[in-house]
């Protein structure tokens, strides 16, 4: 059976670099609801290298960033009972790489819904791989509105 992820239901038309199921070129990661958040497996391809075996420290920013703006966007549309996510932009976000993140192997990203005020949802985020902590972080992500240039993206 096929995984279809939040990003493959809600925007299968957006060019995010990151998360965006049209960019072919992009990384199209494929997060999916977990208690909470959302997890996300990926595995990295040999063009996502900073040094021979090694992941850039980019690379595993957007992937974080991506999944944490996925998180936000289903948790906003869980809390509103809403029958879609609204869109929703980083407002900040930090990554803390603990160790190089090795690209033989599959990566785990988890993410968890820290807090939600109005428009507003704060992210934890970990990145694993082959059992170890590689990276986490944390975010701040808000819905927008009408006018908003990234309003539309997802169409």
């Amino acid at each position: 059976m096929e995984v279809i992820g939040v990003q493959q239901k809600f925007a299968p038309n957006s060019i995010c670099f990151g998360c965006g199921p049209a960019n072919k070129d992009g990384l199209q990661i494929i997060s999916n609801r977990i208690e909470n958040g959302l997890y996300l497996e990926f595995m990295p391809e040999q063009h996502h290298q900073a040094f021979p075996g090694m992941i850039n420290g980019g690379i595993i920013g957007t992937l974080l960033d991506c999944h944490g703006n996925w998180t936000a966007a289903i948790a906003l549309m869980d809390e509103g009972d809403l029958d879609e996510p609204p869109c929703t932009v980083t407002a900040s976000y930090s990554v803390k790489l603990r160790r190089p993140t090795p690209t033989d192997t599959m990566l785990c990203i988890t993410s968890q819904v820290k807090s939600i005020d109005g428009n507003k949802v704060e992210i934890e985020l970990l990145l694993e791989a082959n059992g170890k902590v590689c990276a986490t972080g944390e975010g701040l992500f808000v819905a927008v509105k009408e006018g908003h240039p990234a309003y539309h993206r997802w169409n």
